[in-house]
């Protein structure tokens, strides 16, 4: 029986916070939430996030609605003002930017450098074998002047000169066909 008495004594209490608290939510929560609407610069979600902790931190401590200790008023404004300077001072403020829109993933096209590759090689097919060689040699496999010229089997000023001219057909080759820089 005392059981009973006991847990019908929580539940009455339990009521009379749950009033309370309802009470406190009527009389303050729009001036609150103005006072945090400010402070977190007009930024409505986190606004909303750190009413809602205060009055959660408000139902936590029930002894603060009791108007006789201090104006809760006065605590909510105290704690919502702490809530968001510790938010300000954690990384994940630095980290997140609230945005009205999904930003889109931005997919590279690879259709140019296809294309340009293309007529690269169309124009490098047009050019004479010892020309190709040096600047396949050269700018496609990264050699230097020493290693092309171990390669190709010609002296290093050989691969030097084809390499000038080969350039130089190149570019005309490439003028030809339109392309333009």
């Amino acid at each position: 029986m005392e059981l009973q008495v006991h847990t019908r004594e929580v539940a009455v209490a339990v009521d009379e916070v749950d009033d309370l608290l309802r009470e406190l939510h009527r009389r303050h929560a729009p001036a609150l939430w103005g006072y945090v609407l400010n402070l977190t610069n007009g930024d409505r979600a986190r606004a909303e996030d750190v009413v809602q902790e205060t009055l959660l931190r408000a139902w936590r401590n029930p002894q603060v609605l009791d108007e006789s200790r201090g104006n809760p008023r006065a605590w909510l404004f105290t704690v919502a003002r702490r809530i968001c300077i510790d938010e300000w001072r954690t990384a994940r403020s630095r980290r997140e930017f609230p945005t009205d829109e999904v930003p889109q993933i931005a997919v590279s096209d690879r259709t140019d450098d296809v294309l340009q590759s293309w007529l690269v090689a169309d124009a490098l097919a047009q050019l004479s074998e010892p020309h190709r060689a040096v600047i396949i040699a050269c700018y496609y496999r990264g050699r230097s002047i020493d290693e092309a010229a171990t390669e190709l089997g010609i002296p290093a000023g050989t691969v030097k000169s084809r390499c000038h001219y080969a350039l130089r057909a190149l570019k005309n080759v490439l003028d030809e066909m339109g392309v333009t820089r």
